[in-house]
């Protein structure tokens, strides 16, 4: 299968935003991370904002940046949302609830817990009737979204976005479950190419592959090791550098996801 990539989103420590994602991955200046800030989406209005989880927040981000980079409507775009465990802070919050006396869970945090929650709010926020799903593939939440949405791009002959995001869990949940740092991502994909499209990729899956591929940074490796999310960055490294390049990521069992990355003209 294959697909082209319109637009992208980043938001992570020291990569706040695509343009200085690019900077960092092709060269032009050093991976230095640094505090994030999660700024509140200008999407929402001011009830619905304060109701937002990180989550939430992180999934407008990117996904806000990668339509915008595209051009394209996000009102007219299917979506797919994938994390490997949804919101942490959430769910800490419902677990110290019910070990309490009270049992008293409120209806705010059942209502962020749901896995398609983001979902919900970007539907909300761009008015969008377009099909959506939401997914979790554990470590291989990145490469199943990615494979999801190639999949309907393809086979559905329509541009489809791919919003992932992952983010550490409080304690002691961090503790059984550790990730890393903050990061998030969205693709805009095409079925064919258009005058915004930069990247092709052509994904295949297999047993017999090589070891997945590592970045050579050692921090931006610390980084794409350490959140499921952030498995995309050999593939934005790929992207930032226009380079012709073979990939292969991490999935479910022993499968893994190849992807062959290819700059314009096609």
């Amino acid at each position: 299968m294959k697909a082209y990539v319109e637009g992208l989103g980043v938001w992570a420590a020291g990569l706040e935003g695509w343009t200085a994602c690019r900077d960092v991955l092709a060269g032009n200046r050093a991976y230095e991370p640094a505090p994030l800030a999660l700024p509140p989406s200008p999407l929402l209005p001011a009830n619905e904002r304060r109701r937002t989880v990180a989550t939430v927040r992180l999934a407008l981000q990117v996904g806000s940046e990668a339509f915008a980079h595209a051009g394209r409507d996000p009102s007219a775009t299917a979506t797919v949302f994938t994390s490997s465990g949804g919101d942490g802070e959430t769910l800490h919050g419902i677990l110290d609830a019910l070990d309490s006396a009270e049992l008293d869970v409120s209806p705010m945090r059942f209502h962020n817990s749901v896995h398609n929650a983001p979902a919900g709010y970007w539907t909300i926020a761009t008015h969008s009737r377009e099909p959506s799903t939401s997914l979790c593939a554990f470590d291989a939440s990145f490469s199943a979204g990615l494979l999801d949405a190639v999949a309907q791009a393809t086979f559905d002959d329509r541009a489809v976005a791919l919003i992932a995001y992952d983010l550490p869990y409080p304690e002691p949940l961090h503790s059984v479950r550790p990730i890393g740092s903050t990061f998030a991502v969205a693709l805009v994909l095409t079925p064919k190419p258009t005058p915004a499209s930069f990247g092709r990729l052509m994904l295949s899956l297999g047993e017999e592959m090589p070891t997945p591929t590592k970045m050579t940074d050692s921090a931006l490796e610390t980084l794409r090791r350490g959140n499921p999310a952030a498995r995309s960055l050999p593939l934005l490294l790929a992207l930032a550098r226009g380079d012709h390049a073979d990939l292969v990521l991490d999935y479910v069992s022993s499968n893994r996801l190849a992807i062959a990355v290819a700059p314009p003209p096609w």
